[in-house]
């Protein structure tokens, strides 16, 4: 089965787009400056006949040139890609969830560089090593929604798990039992092999996770879990737009919040689930054993539509943008002596 996509390879440089309107409004600003100049210079007939050459037209022609190039540069750096040839695939692997905790104690520093980026960068490592296996991604605070349905496109998995923040929700908890409900109902119902790998410090957490983890036990779901931070305890800092820390997070009683990893609770969501569980530190991210016992479970075979084929069409922009600038400086911002010549609407006395 064949069929057409676009996409952007580097799609954060389509913010850069944001720079045209500046430079249209830049331009039409200083313009504005010396035509406010120029009058206090000389009146209108008087600057005709001082500057017979001059043509405002023209100006902004070359302008508009300009940003069109511009905006050209940009789409190639983005790097618009077509693909093609989606074909469908049989490959034998799992379904796996990975469940985040994004809530606020996940910005403590206990493991470095905070427990949220440290999990973050162990999901990457993990999608690196699947093959085959479908993968998605829930986000749970003191809510939980699914932030990337299954899927084999392990680029798009990584590129959602960059935009992961704690401010994604902004109800504040750990809703494990959510969460794991969640990934029960978005799971085909099929024979594949399931599981949930739940990243979080399972503090404040509600009630019912157990029951929930349970039921997914019922369902053949494995459940594996990852305890993020240690024991110990340590303050949640807060930083400043420049990323310069300005203190630590305090409760109503104005007293400086620390926050622990609740280690009992994830060992026992790992065994209501029929799974593991694993600390992270900062000497190992546990996701490696996780993926070893998560190996071991045996694989079914799985239907999936790829496309195989995506090619490049920056090098159309890259022409495109040259054409635009040869353009732009062939053309004079002036009016050439001959011109003045085939002026034919100028009334004669």
């Amino acid at each position: 089965m064949e069929t057409n996509v676009l996409r952007f390879e580097n799609p954060d440089y389509i913010y850069l787009l944001a720079i045209i309107p500046l430079v249209l409004i830049m331009f039409g600003v200083s313009r504005y400056l010396m035509k406010g100049k120029l009058k206090k210079f000389a009146g209108s007939e008087l600057l005709k006949t001082l500057m017979p050459l001059h043509s405002k037209t023209r100006l902004w022609v070359k302008t508009i040139l300009f940003s069109l190039a511009l905006t050209s540069l940009i789409f190639a750096l983005a790097n618009l890609q077509t693909g093609a040839k989606m074909e469908e695939v049989k490959r034998e692997g799992i379904d796996l969830f990975i469940a985040v905790d994004i809530s606020n104690s996940m910005l403590a520093e206990d493991i470095v560089p905070n427990r949220l980026q440290n999990a973050k960068q162990s999901i990457n490592r993990l999608i690196d090593k699947l093959q085959g296996d479908r993968i998605g991604i829930i986000l749970f605070a003191g809510k939980a929604y699914i932030q990337l349905p299954l899927t084999t496109d392990y680029a798009a998995a990584k590129m959602f798990v960059s935009t992961i923040e704690t401010d994604l929700i902004q109800a504040q908890g750990t809703a494990i039992g959510e969460a794991i409900s969640t990934a029960t109902e978005a799971f085909d119902e099929n024979d594949h092999n399931k599981a949930i790998i739940i990243l979080s410090d399972g503090e404040d957490h509600e009630e019912n996770a157990r029951d929930a983890a349970k039921e997914a036990s019922k369902s053949g779901i494995n459940i594996y879990t990852i305890g993020m931070g240690l024991a110990d305890g340590t303050p949640i800092p807060v930083y400043n737009q420049y990323g310069k820390r300005t203190g630590f997070r305090k409760d109503n009683q104005d007293k400086t919040i620390v926050t622990r990893l609740n280690e009992e609770m994830m060992q026992q969501l790992a065994d209501a689930g029929n799974g593991s569980y694993v600390r992270a530190s900062n000497n190992r991210n546990g996701l490696d054993y996780i993926f070893d016992e998560i190996n071991k479970l045996e694989k079914a075979e799985i239907d999936a539509k790829i496309f195989t084929d995506y090619e490049d069409q920056f090098q159309w922009f890259i022409g495109l943008a040259l054409i635009l600038l040869l353009i732009e400086g062939l053309l004079s911002s002036a009016k050439k002596p001959w011109e003045l010549k085939l002026n034919l609407f100028d009334r004669k006395s």
